[in-house]
Formats: structure tokens, sequence, C-alpha cells
């Protein structure tokens, strides 16, 4: 017999919280441990501890597993976002400090924001475009905010700005993957995909691990539990609830947020223009999530109304 999850739709927001700031902390955890295991061996290792919980979470609930383009969609953005991305990300850590990553990475919302915008029908509306401008604004003062004790180079940049790219692309895929698939069994195939495109690093990972700190492995288990398994499905859950511009600019507060972290545990201190951005970041994203008055009903409700309805997880 197979136990029903209720539909709560009330806890898109607090699960979009939970989301950025997992998000956030993954950054400083991965600049870290970056130190001692390679980017492969951490993403396969992250993947791998991530799977772990999901497939309890599961095997709880026991929801039917995607078959023909549903399972498409959620295989392709599953090595897209989980096992792309990932790699992409800890390499670029390995020549950004955490702060300067998270910004990089989060043009990923803007591309979202647009390609939702026309392909999904989700328009612009004027909070989500005036929240985007701010927001975007925040990080350009952060990312322009003098020296807060980090490190950058073009090579780290521009794997960063890969992984946005991959980033994007996984986000839009999971949201037509959404539309026929719950959240839980989109999470876990996705991160069963990914797992499976990292398995070649499996080997080095192996080695790597067994001289580890125990430090390091702990920086591991973290990642695999918090920012993959909680975060991951989280966000689905709450993007199955709301539009993708408006969840994709939510995660504009992660780059405020990490060098808040960084701030705490690596001792990069951010500069006073670095703390305004973040203000403006996170003001920012509170604006995109201001819904528009439903005076007329926009084009683009059928659509979204149609993306929560098979979105909601049962």
């Amino acid at each position: 017999m197979t136990s029903r999850i209720p539909p709560v739709r009330s806890l898109a927001g607090p699960a979009a919280a939970v989301t950025v700031l997992l998000w956030a902390s993954a950054f400083v955890v991965i600049r870290d441990v970056g130190a001692e295991l390679s980017p492969g061996v951490l993403a396969v290792s992250r993947l791998c501890v991530g799977l772990v919980v999901l497939s309890v979470v599961a095997l709880r609930y026991r929801r039917p597993l995607p078959r023909g383009r549903a399972l498409a969609l959620v295989v392709g953005y599953g090595v897209l976002w989980f096992a792309g991305y990932t790699v992409m990300l800890n390499w670029a850590e390995l020549h950004l400090d955490a702060g300067t990553a998270a910004l990089v990475v989060n043009v990923a919302p803007i591309l979202v924001a647009v390609v939702a915008g026309v392909v999904f029908g989700e328009g612009f509306p004027r909070p989500l475009v005036v929240g985007l401008l701010v927001a975007f604004v925040g990080v350009v003062i952060i990312a322009v905010g003098g020296e807060s004790g980090g490190v950058a180079d073009t090579l780290g940049v521009v794997l960063a700005l890969a992984a946005a790219v991959l980033y994007s692309a996984g986000v839009l895929l999971q949201k037509v993957a959404l539309r026929s698939v719950d959240a839980l069994t989109a999470t876990w195939v996705g991160c069963a995909a990914g797992l499976l495109a990292t398995l070649p690093f499996a080997p080095q990972a192996v080695g790597e691990l067994s001289a580890a700190s125990p430090g390091a492995v702990a920086g591991v288990v973290f990642l695999g539990v918090g920012p993959t398994a909680v975060a991951f499905l989280t966000w689905a859950y709450a993007l199955a609830r709301t539009d993708a511009g408006r969840m994709a600019a939510t995660t504009l507060a992660v780059p405020a947020i990490a060098v808040l972290l960084s701030w705490l545990t690596l001792g990069e201190v951010p500069t006073v223009w670095r703390m305004v951005g973040g203000v403006l970041a996170l003001t920012g994203v509170a604006i995109s999530r201001v819904r528009v008055r439903q005076g007329r009903r926009p084009i683009s409700a059928p659509v979204v109304d149609a993306v929560r309805g098979a979105g909601t997880v049962r």
C-alpha cells in the first residue's frame, strides 16, 4: 500500500527558503572540501550520498516512475544539473572564492526568467522584472565591491558561467518534467541520472576519500544530504507550485548569503559595498515574489495552473 503526501500548497515559500539557505552553504563547503577532493570525485561522492537519502524517502512513498518523454526530460535535467553543473562548479571553485563563484553562477536566474517568460508563456509581470533588476544590481555591486580575501581568475569565471548555463537549462527541463512527474520522483530519478553520469570518477574517488581528512568526508556527507537531497527536493516541490521565473529569481539571494557565510566560516570579510549589494539582492527577491492582483487572468494562467496541478505531490 502506497503512502500519500498531502498537497500543502502554502509550504512552497518555506521550501524555497530552505533551498536558498542550503545552496548558499554549498558554495562555502565546496570551496573548503575542494582543497582535498578533485571536482569529479566531489561530485560523484556527493551524489552518491544524496541518492541514498532520496532512495529512502522514495521507497517510503513509492510514486510511479516516469516513462517515455517524461523520463527523458527528468534524465536530461539530472545529467545537466546534478552532474554537469556540479562538476563545473567544483572546478570553478578551485579558481574562485565561494562568494565570487555564487555571484557568477547566479546569472542563471536571469536566463531562466527570460526563457520561461517566452517559452512557457509566464510573461514578464512587473514585480518579477523590477525584482530581477534590483537583485541583479545587488549582485553586480557585490561583484565589484572590493576585495574580500578571495581569489578569482579568467578560467574560474568561464567555468562558473558554464555552470550557470547548465543550471538554467536544467531548471527549464525540470519545469516541463514537473507537469507529469511529482517532485520527489523527479528529484530521485534526476539524482540517479547525475550519479550514473559521474560514475567514471568513482575509481578515483576511492583513493581520494581514503586519504581525505574527517572534515572533508563530513563535508561530502553534508553536501549529499543538505544541498543535494533536501535542497533539490524542496526546490522541485516549490517549482511545481510557482512560476519558473519567480523561483529562479528567489535564488538571487544565494550570493548574498554565500558572502555572509564565507565571512563567518572562511574569514572572507565582505566590504561595505558587498553588504549593500547583499541587501539589494534580498530586496529584489522579495519584490519578485509579489503576486499581481488577479483582476484579469493573465494569458499564462492555464499553463501555470496545469503545471501546478500536475506537479502536486500526492
